[in-house]
């Protein structure tokens, strides 16, 4: 174990390396079924596992995670080993410490990987919060008796239960660091429809030691995330633990295309990103793990970095957006009191100023921003722009002001479809007499929520 603790160590400016995936790795060195218990080999083939771990530090890891990601009761449960919980948990600490101590390695540390409980909350499933509260507790419970170093959150795609999550954490081993990792789709959105800059906000909030992305969909989609993370809250640590690509089905069989050389070559973007945390997930390997190391430890290369996405072609159907709650109507169906703040857009180009006061109100507790739409008739920036980049950078939900002076029929209904396009969905109309305007249209074109005014 490592002389400096892990939360003294995330404050260097040298990124820490993790592990790669455990799961796909499992799955080219022994016959598993993606449907079985992975978590339970902890006791069944303890071998298999220390020897992953022992390959991931000899590639050069700082950071192992434990094989206990779905060893929470709920997924136990469904595998008949719940009885089993604690011995699983515990052993899966010890595999991870072997492997270090037989390196001989004095700088690697050790923490709890968990995931999801395998189950949605509510409203989007069955489980209760309070039931979700009891599981997570007690997983975290035992791994830190069993003397992580730390713990990692990781793969989940509804960001409220990774926040429940953090929060269960920080009163149950209030001393650990904890590592919150979210999953996004390819339109940069989590399951529950929600931008990576509302996801760092509120990781921050539950007091997060560090927040970040892993899977998803490769390392040039999880720099996009990040880079919005890190423009919404600064001052955060960030992770980023890509997936290598797509799974795609060669010769019968489902492989990771992504090789070790672009995960090397993105461990410096990453880097350059503000990454304090680098790693892989699914398809990732020993192999990629080490070409992260060699890039990593040349000369750091600290020019902030322009990162695009190229879109690879495809032939397949894109698959239907499903719209979920926004948060104001989340919160009006729930009763609660809701705090909103109006601006006006600036009367200048530059938004960086605006966009620091609107931190500030986000920060003291507003729920929403309402933006108006040119106030008083005076020339300022576009409502529109000024709505997208208060969502998009600072990740607090807005109300467009949506008068429909000067807007006749057709502009109405190409305003209201740009502003779905650009993730608008809260509308305060402004009516006027407008000819051949009626008020279904704003309902027609897809608004998810509608203030009158």
């Amino acid at each position: 174990m490592s002389n400096l603790s892990l939360a003294a160590r995330l404050q260097q400016s040298r990124p820490i390396l993790t592990d790669g995936a455990m799961a796909t790795l499992l799955q080219t060195r022994a016959p598993i079924s993606p449907t079985d218990c992975f978590d339970v080999l902890n006791l069944t083939q303890p071998d298999l596992i220390q020897q992953a771990h022992a390959d991931y530090v000899a590639a050069g890891a700082d950071l192992l995670e434990t094989n206990t990601f779905g060893a929470n009761r709920q997924k136990l449960t469904e595998h008949g080993l719940a009885d089993q919980l604690g011995e699983i948990n515990i052993v899966g600490v010890q595999l991870a410490r072997a492997a270090v101590a037989q390196s001989g390695r004095e700088d690697v540390y050790v923490v709890g990987a968990i995931g999801p409980i395998g189950v949605r909350l509510k409203p989007y499933g069955w489980m209760r919060q309070d039931d979700a509260q009891t599981i997570y507790a007690e997983q975290i419970a035992v791994l830190a008796e069993a003397g992580v170093d730390g713990l990692l959150f990781e793969t989940f795609s509804d960001h409220e239960e990774l926040v429940l999550a953090v929060l269960v954490a920080r009163q149950t081993a209030p001393e650990l660091p904890i590592i919150a990792q979210a999953t996004f789709n390819a339109d940069g959105l989590t399951y529950t429809g929600r931008n990576a800059a509302r996801v760092a906000h509120d990781l921050q909030r539950a007091r997060a030691t560090v927040i970040g992305v892993n899977c998803s969909n490769g390392p040039s989609r999880t720099a996009q995330i990040v880079k919005a993370m890190h423009r919404a809250v600064p001052h955060m640590p960030l992770s980023a633990m890509p997936n290598a690509g797509f799974p795609e089905v060669v010769g019968g069989r489902i492989m990771f295309t992504a090789q070790a050389a672009y995960f090397g070559e993105y461990a410096t973007t990453f880097r350059s990103l503000g990454a304090t945390i680098v790693g892989g997930c699914c398809g990732t390997t020993p192999e990629h793990v080490a070409a992260m190391r060699q890039a990593l430890d040349q000369e750091p290369n600290l020019r902030p970095v322009d990162v695009q996405v190229i879109e690879q072609p495809s032939d397949e159907k894109p698959e239907t957006a499903i719209e979920h709650p926004t948060i104001l109507q989340q919160r009006i169906s729930e009763g609660k009191f809701t705090v909103t703040v109006e601006i006006t857009p600036p009367r200048s180009y530059d938004a960086e100023k605006m966009l620091n006061n609107r931190r500030l109100l986000r920060d003291a507790g507003a729920d929403l921003i309402n933006v108006a739409d040119t106030p008083a008739a005076k020339m300022k920036m576009s409502a529109w722009a000024v709505a997208y980049l208060i969502q998009d950078r600072i990740g607090i939900e807005t109300v467009l002001h949506f008068p429909t002076r000067g807007r006749n029929l057709l502009r109405v209904q190409g305003d209201l479809l740009a502003a779905h396009a650009l993730g608008l969905r809260n509308l305060s109309e402004k009516r006027r007499k407008t000819p051949g305007f009626r008020h279904g249209d704003i309902r027609r074109k897809g608004c998810a929520f509608l203030v009158i005014c």
